[in-house]
């Protein structure tokens, strides 16, 4: 039951947090959240796997380039459970993104695009998106 949300020219600065609060589909394999330029230009592309492309909970962060895929972060945190609501918030502070995780811990990833602002998000996958804030 997999669900897509996109939003284009955001036009966001560092500084903004993005707020993801939905729904995790009970019968999850993953779900995505994705910032950057556009679809083929992925500052943060953050996704939880509960089982999916050979992972078992697992957090996979990346970053994508002209539509080629970087080098994979992995965290082995996974405060995700199946048909639960969830919230993530991810801040862009310019050079790197710090991920907020459900339990509070966080993840910091680089912003390998060097991007100065964020005008694509895209959240897709065993995710039902309820609501979306940038604080």
């Amino acid at each position: 039951m997999a669900n897509e949300m996109i939003a284009t020219n955001l036009d966001l600065q560092p500084g903004v947090c993005i707020k993801v609060v939905g729904d995790v589909h009970p019968e999850a394999k993953c779900f995505r959240v994705n910032l950057g330029k556009d679809e083929l230009n992925l500052a943060l592309h953050f996704n939880p796997r509960f089982n999916a492309c050979d992972d078992t909970n697992t957090i996979i962060c990346n970053s994508r380039q002209e539509g080629s895929w970087g080098t994979e972060q992995r965290e082995t945190n996974f405060p995700f459970l199946p048909g639960t609501k969830v919230e993530v918030c991810m801040t862009f502070e310019g050079s790197q993104f710090i991920v907020r995780l459900p339990d509070g811990s966080q993840i910091t990833f680089p912003n390998r695009l060097n991007l100065e602002t964020i005008n694509f998000l895209q959240v897709s996958g065993d995710f039902k998106l309820k609501t979306l804030q940038f604080e």
